[in-house]
């Protein structure tokens, strides 16, 4: 039972990272953190606080749209092309095939928004040049440049000697490079030197990141719930109801949830996304995010995922095949 979970699990992913809209979501939000310090240099406030929470915005929404799109795909493509009558025609139950896309999914959810967030740290390690004495950190300059570059010439490379798929061969190459470059520059400083102590990251950014990836994996249980009986057009629509009601799921229904029965149960059912964005943080100075905090909304998260899981489970236990 394991291997076939694994199967389906690694063919799901596999099957994700090589959509080119997953490519093209990847391209457009790194785009989008390289040019992040440039537009936020002219506001009245802290530009480096604003910075943050573009970028973080930038994290969020990329990452939804990684998974609404790769979990509504997952399973509708299954029964456009028929291929799920040969799957569930062999010995596997029907809750091992959900699980196995969930997974799958997540997997390719997870290399998605790993890139994402190592974009997000150069380029608040870099920062805003808000004056003319700021100096450019070219360590993370060419950390970015040389990690793209070498795995855009090494894709290419495998694409036209060996026919390598270019999408996810350029997905995981970019993400390695990103793990070796996060590696580099956590020890060399801006001006070249052996300084982790002044390396420019925060360990603010990378609870918020953690935080949005759980948030990330409620939307894409969410997805895979609605897939098991809408297709693609109409499982988009209700999971960016559900993300924007998450989002004002406190003022909608939890202030009214003490003297109204429909306020407690839409609290209730409704995921507080609004739990997993911290960057109100960033702008009170006597707020602290802690460990304990994070433990919390990682079980708050697995709780809403696997009852939406459950769901999608028991929906598709009744769906009839073929």
């Amino acid at each position: 039972m394991i291997y076939k979970l694994y199967s389906i699990a690694k063919n799901t992913f596999v099957e994700i990272i090589r959509q080119p809209v997953y490519a093209v979501i990847i391209a457009a939000a790194v785009f989008l953190f390289i040019l992040s310090p440039s537009l936020t240099m002219y506001s009245l406030d802290d530009d480096n606080k604003l910075l943050r929470e573009i970028g973080l915005s930038t994290l969020f929404i990329a990452g939804l749209f990684i998974s609404i799109f790769s979990a509504s795909t997952a399973i509708t493509e299954e029964f456009d092309t028929k291929t799920i009558i040969t799957t569930l025609s062999k010995p596997i139950p029907r809750f091992l095939f959900i699980l196995g896309k969930f997974l799958g999914v997540i997997g390719a959810v997870i290399i998605a928004h790993f890139i994402f967030t190592v974009a997000l740290l150069m380029s608040i390690r870099h920062g805003v040049m808000s004056t003319a004495s700021d100096s450019m950190d070219f360590t993370v300059i060419m950390c970015s440049g040389v990690s793209l570059a070498l795995a855009l010439l090494i894709t290419a490379f495998l694409n036209y000697s060996y026919d390598f798929k270019f999408t996810s061969t350029a997905v995981v190459l970019l993400s390695i490079f990103a793990f070796i470059s996060m590696t580099f520059l956590f020890f060399i400083d801006k001006d070249w030197k052996f300084y982790p102590a002044n390396n420019g990251f925060h360990l603010f950014d990378v609870y918020a990141s953690l935080l949005l990836l759980i948030a990330l994996f409620i939307i894409t249980s969410a997805a895979i719930m609605f897939s098991t009986r809408f297709n693609v057009l109409v499982t988009l629509s209700c999971c960016i109801g559900l993300f924007l009601l998450g989002l004002i799921s406190d003022y909608t229904f939890g202030r009214l949830a003490d003297s109204h029965l429909w306020a407690k149960i839409g609290k209730v059912i409704v995921p507080s996304l609004q739990t997993f964005w911290i960057s109100d943080a960033l702008f009170n100075e006597g707020v602290k995010v802690t460990f304990n905090y994070i433990l919390s909304c990682g079980i708050y998260g697995m709780i809403y995922s696997a009852a939406f899981i459950l769901i999608a489970v028991a929906l598709f236990q009744r769906r009839q095949i073929g």
